[in-house]
């Protein structure tokens, strides 16, 4: 705890109670799968499917992996208690499953910043990343413009 009130106070901001940003996040399971070319999954059919295990969004996207390949994944996303059903689902149905855990998801507007602020945070959140008893880093920061 040491080590993280020290790189707030580096970069000019504080540490606050536990849990005292909570309320801007939603504790959520998600889940990605890989689709196979030669199979295509209906994500409309898949979520109608998961809905009744506790999911509650559905959707494919393009991703490139280190290799530069690009395949298609498929995101799952639930209730945190839903987590069990969602993956007991995966498996059955013997989709290869990419990753599944959980994240929480801001529930807030994103928050714009100067490229000053945004250089600060930067330096806040790559500190945290860095640090080896971190294990997630969560922000309600939009992503920088393109």
């Amino acid at each position: 705890m040491a080590n993280v009130r020290s790189y707030f106070t580096k970069c000019g901001g504080s540490l606050q109670t536990s849990g005292s940003v909570a309320f801007m996040f939603d504790h959520k399971c998600v889940f990605r799968i890989k689709e196979d070319p030669a199979k295509p999954i209906d994500v409309e059919e898949l979520e109608l499917e998961l809905i009744d295990f506790g999911a509650e969004e559905v959707f494919k996207q393009e991703v490139e992996d280190e290799d530069e390949n690009v395949h298609v994944e498929i995101s799952i996303y639930g209730d945190y208690t839903a987590y069990g059903q969602i993956q007991k689902y995966i498996e059955e149905k013997g989709y290869e499953l990419v990753s599944g855990g959980f994240e929480q998801i801001p529930n807030v507007d994103l928050k714009e910043v100067t490229p000053e602020q945004r250089a600060t945070l930067d330096k806040l959140t790559g500190l945290l990343e860095d640090d080896e008893d971190v294990t997630n880093v969560y922000s309600t920061l939009a992503p920088e413009a393109e």
